[in-house]
């Protein structure tokens, strides 16, 4: 066992280090992609200056499934969620869990689509015209002093110098939240009709007990639950684990039969460009700070390179395993995947909806290499009724 995961590692790292001395990310411009399945989404949201892909991509699925079980076809009727809603209430819930683990918790923006569920179904839904949570007077989200401050004063109870926690804390969390978010309404209109969050989310015809996480590593046994070891899911929401044949074909009958799918993983790969392309490349990857945009893919002023195809590396199980271990496989963003597509090759890739705004060759939109997922992807979420049968029937879901 040993050696052969050394062969494995020599197999992967021999290219990797051949190709690394090439600094180049590949570029859009010597691909044609054409479109083999579509889904409806929204439109592309811009979270900025904040770390908070994970309830973007989970509310734009949630958008697109409201979309399809009401059977909206008229795109001015497309639902339009708030994402500060739901990120007010993880703040306030995490930086509860924080004080109460001494510290011993992710207390950043970063989360995961089990934190969008987990808010839903204990506080409900509210559409973006009830809370914008833009009441620090920028207009798209600029979050570092919030979470800065949040951090601080967490931080500062955890060191509890009265040696005993007063009742009163968790009100100072909340009055944070209030000051750069705005209290979150008690009732609202939408569409002519009062609602409360939980009434709005029932309206919606959204339960968050219906949409089931998946992953595959064999770290774990296959069909069985585990929370993936990333500091981000710090709710510790369980997937499914289950081979990568069967990981795959729950992404292809989602897309097939009109459903899209939750992804969330790495893309710090040099193969994810700024352009909308992401291809399993095997070169060292170089991002750079500032937007979340900028962070994983660099500046728009950087250099592109020459356009080329590029060959990709062939994904095993073990080397999706390999990746998560040596942590070239990181949690880095989520998005939300509603099509297929293939290039002039064939080659068959997905399309996946961003949310760094109206950016790139394709407006918003990532084309993603089927190997990209296969590797790159750690856990995906999708409707319970997605799920291929056979697999449904492994799981005991249905």
């Amino acid at each position: 066992m040993k050696f052969r995961t050394l062969a494995i590692a020599l197999a992967i790292l021999l290219p990797l280090a051949a190709s690394a001395q090439q600094a180049n990310r590949p570029s859009t411009a010597n691909y044609t992609f054409t479109t083999d399945k579509e889904i409806p989404v929204t439109s592309v949201k811009n979270q900025y200056r904040s770390g908070t892909c994970w309830c973007f991509s989970t509310l734009s699925f949630l958008e697109s499934e409201v979309i399809r079980q009401k059977g909206i076809t008229d795109e001015n009727l497309y639902p339009d969620f708030s994402e500060m809603f739901i990120v007010r209430y993880s703040y306030r819930d995490r930086g509860i869990k924080y004080v109460r683990l001494d510290g011993k918790l992710n207390m950043a923006a970063g989360s995961d689509f089990g934190d969008v569920m987990d808010v839903i179904r204990e506080e409900g839904l509210a559409p973006q015209q009830a809370y914008s949570g833009m009441n620090y007077g920028t207009e798209l989200p600029v979050q570092g002093e919030l979470d800065a401050v949040l951090k601080a004063y967490v931080e500062a109870v955890v060191k509890n110098p009265n040696r005993t926690l007063t009742p009163v804390w968790p009100k100072g969390l909340v009055g944070i939240l209030d000051a750069y978010l705005g209290p979150v309404p008690e009732y609202f209109s939408y569409n002519g009709v009062t609602y409360s969050p939980k009434s709005f989310r029932d309206a919606m015809g959204i339960n968050p007990d219906d949409y089931i996480g998946f992953t595959s590593y064999t770290h774990h046994p296959f069909y069985t639950q585990f929370a993936i070891e990333v500091e981000d899911n710090w709710r510790w929401t369980p997937s499914w684990n289950v081979p990568l044949d069967e990981y795959m074909a729950i992404v292809d009958n989602a897309i097939e039969n009109g459903y899209t799918v939750l992804w969330g993983g790495d893309v710090s790969e040099p193969g994810f460009t700024r352009d909308g392309l992401a291809i399993l490349l095997d070169t060292e990857n170089k991002s750079t700070a500032g937007s979340d945009q900028a962070r994983w893919t660099g500046s728009a002023d950087q250099a592109r390179p020459e356009p080329q195809v590029y060959k990709e590396l062939d994904v095993t199980q073990e080397i999706r395993q390999m990746m998560f271990d040596n942590k070239t496989s990181t949690d880095d963003h989520g998005m939300h995947l509603y099509g297929t597509a293939h290039d002039q090759n064939g080659t068959k890739y997905y399309l996946i909806k961003n949310s760094w705004g109206d950016t790139g060759a394709y407006h918003g939109t990532w084309y993603m290499s089927e190997r990209f997922v296969m590797a790159k992807a750690l856990n995906i979420v999708v409707h319970k009724d997605a799920i291929p049968a056979e697999i449904a029937q492994k799981l005991g879901i249905r």
